[in-house]
Protein backbone atom coordinates (compact mmCIF):
# COMPACT_ATOMS: atom_id res chain seq x y z
CA UNK A 1 0.00 0.00 0.00
CA UNK A 2 1.36 3.29 -1.09
CA UNK A 3 0.41 6.90 0.52
CA UNK A 4 0.90 10.06 -1.73
CA UNK A 5 0.66 13.08 -0.79
CA UNK A 6 -1.47 15.25 -2.96
CA UNK A 7 1.11 17.55 -4.38
CA UNK A 8 2.20 15.04 -6.53
CA UNK A 9 5.64 14.63 -5.39
CA UNK A 10 7.47 11.64 -6.57
CA UNK A 11 9.05 11.11 -3.08
CA UNK A 12 5.78 11.53 -1.37
CA UNK A 13 6.33 8.24 0.49
CA UNK A 14 9.79 10.09 2.42
CA UNK A 15 7.67 13.24 2.47
CA UNK A 16 5.75 11.80 5.21
CA UNK A 17 8.15 9.89 6.99
CA UNK A 18 10.10 13.26 7.29
CA UNK A 19 6.94 15.29 8.28
CA UNK A 20 5.65 12.79 10.55
CA UNK A 21 9.33 12.67 12.08
CA UNK A 22 9.21 16.06 12.41
CA UNK A 23 5.66 16.20 13.95
CA UNK A 24 3.10 18.20 12.86
CA UNK A 25 1.07 21.09 14.79
CA UNK A 26 -1.63 20.70 16.96
CA UNK A 27 -3.62 23.38 14.73
CA UNK A 28 -2.81 21.04 11.46
CA UNK A 29 -5.37 18.53 13.27
CA UNK A 30 -8.38 20.96 13.09
CA UNK A 31 -8.06 22.06 9.65
CA UNK A 32 -8.27 18.93 8.39
CA UNK A 33 -10.91 17.94 10.47
CA UNK A 34 -12.60 21.24 8.68
CA UNK A 35 -12.43 19.76 5.18
CA UNK A 36 -14.71 16.81 6.12
CA UNK A 37 -16.96 17.87 9.35
CA UNK A 38 -14.72 15.67 11.42
CA UNK A 39 -15.70 16.12 15.06
CA UNK A 40 -12.76 15.97 17.95
CA UNK A 41 -14.10 12.96 19.38
CA UNK A 42 -13.45 11.85 15.47
CA UNK A 43 -9.98 13.04 15.52
CA UNK A 44 -9.19 11.73 18.56
CA UNK A 45 -9.91 8.35 18.27
CA UNK A 46 -8.43 8.12 14.43
CA UNK A 47 -5.16 9.96 16.43
CA UNK A 48 -5.05 7.66 18.56
CA UNK A 49 -4.99 9.65 21.79
CA UNK A 50 -7.92 10.55 24.20
CA UNK A 51 -10.21 13.52 23.67
CA UNK A 52 -9.36 15.07 26.83
CA UNK A 53 -5.64 15.02 25.96
CA UNK A 54 -6.25 16.46 22.22
CA UNK A 55 -7.68 19.32 24.14
CA UNK A 56 -4.76 20.19 26.01
CA UNK A 57 -2.52 20.35 23.13
CA UNK A 58 -1.81 23.75 21.87
CA UNK A 59 -2.35 24.88 18.72
CA UNK A 60 1.66 25.54 17.99
CA UNK A 61 2.91 22.54 19.98
CA UNK A 62 3.57 19.44 17.58
CA UNK A 63 1.84 16.01 17.91
CA UNK A 64 4.12 12.67 18.41
CA UNK A 65 5.64 10.21 16.09
CA UNK A 66 2.15 8.14 15.94
CA UNK A 67 -0.36 10.95 16.09
CA UNK A 68 1.12 13.47 13.61
CA UNK A 69 1.66 10.29 11.38
CA UNK A 70 -1.61 9.03 11.65
CA UNK A 71 -2.93 13.13 10.39
CA UNK A 72 -0.45 12.47 7.79
CA UNK A 73 -2.20 9.65 6.56
CA UNK A 74 -5.45 11.08 7.17
CA UNK A 75 -4.79 13.80 5.01
CA UNK A 76 -3.81 11.78 2.29
CA UNK A 77 -6.85 9.84 2.69
CA UNK A 78 -8.98 12.75 2.64
CA UNK A 79 -7.06 14.31 -0.56
CA UNK A 80 -7.90 10.60 -2.38
CA UNK A 81 -11.60 10.95 -1.22
CA UNK A 82 -11.82 14.42 -2.76
CA UNK A 83 -10.55 13.10 -6.17
CA UNK A 84 -12.86 10.11 -5.65
CA UNK A 85 -16.04 12.47 -5.01
CA UNK A 86 -14.80 15.27 -7.30
CA UNK A 87 -13.52 17.63 -4.60
CA UNK A 88 -17.24 17.55 -2.81
CA UNK A 89 -16.44 17.37 0.73
CA UNK A 90 -19.95 17.16 1.99
CA UNK A 91 -20.20 14.17 0.20
CA UNK A 92 -16.99 12.20 1.43
CA UNK A 93 -17.73 13.74 4.74
CA UNK A 94 -21.58 11.55 4.75
CA UNK A 95 -19.69 8.64 2.86
CA UNK A 96 -17.67 8.15 5.62
CA UNK A 97 -20.23 7.78 8.00
CA UNK A 98 -22.23 5.16 6.44
CA UNK A 99 -21.71 1.39 6.99
CA UNK A 100 -20.56 -0.31 3.57
CA UNK A 101 -20.71 -3.83 3.20
CA UNK A 102 -17.47 -4.06 1.77
CA UNK A 103 -16.46 -3.20 5.09
CA UNK A 104 -18.49 -5.25 7.26
CA UNK A 105 -21.26 -2.71 7.70
CA UNK A 106 -18.79 -0.66 9.50
CA UNK A 107 -18.64 3.11 8.52
CA UNK A 108 -14.98 3.85 6.80
CA UNK A 109 -14.29 6.23 9.72
CA UNK A 110 -14.60 3.99 11.99
CA UNK A 111 -11.65 1.87 10.24
CA UNK A 112 -9.17 4.97 10.51
CA UNK A 113 -8.03 4.36 14.41
CA UNK A 114 -5.66 1.16 12.60
CA UNK A 115 -3.07 1.89 9.71
CA UNK A 116 -4.38 -1.42 8.32
CA UNK A 117 -8.62 0.41 8.25
CA UNK A 118 -6.33 3.11 5.97
CA UNK A 119 -5.77 1.02 3.66
CA UNK A 120 -9.00 -0.72 3.63
CA UNK A 121 -10.51 2.53 3.13
CA UNK A 122 -7.82 3.45 0.60
CA UNK A 123 -9.18 0.46 -1.53
CA UNK A 124 -12.96 0.95 -1.44
CA UNK A 125 -12.31 4.72 -2.76
CA UNK A 126 -10.23 3.06 -5.62
CA UNK A 127 -12.89 1.27 -6.39
CA UNK A 128 -15.28 3.70 -6.52
CA UNK A 129 -13.10 5.41 -8.75
CA UNK A 130 -12.54 2.49 -11.19
CA UNK A 131 -16.13 2.20 -10.98
CA UNK A 132 -16.08 -1.28 -9.03
CA UNK A 133 -18.75 -1.23 -6.54
CA UNK A 134 -19.18 -4.46 -4.78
Amino acid sequence: MEFVLHTGSADSGFGLVDQARVGVSRAKVDEVARLVGLTDREMARILNVSERTLHRIAPDARLDLNASERLLLLEVLIWHGLDVFDDRADVLGRWLRVPLAELRRQAPVSLLDTVTGFGMVHTVLGRIEHGIYA
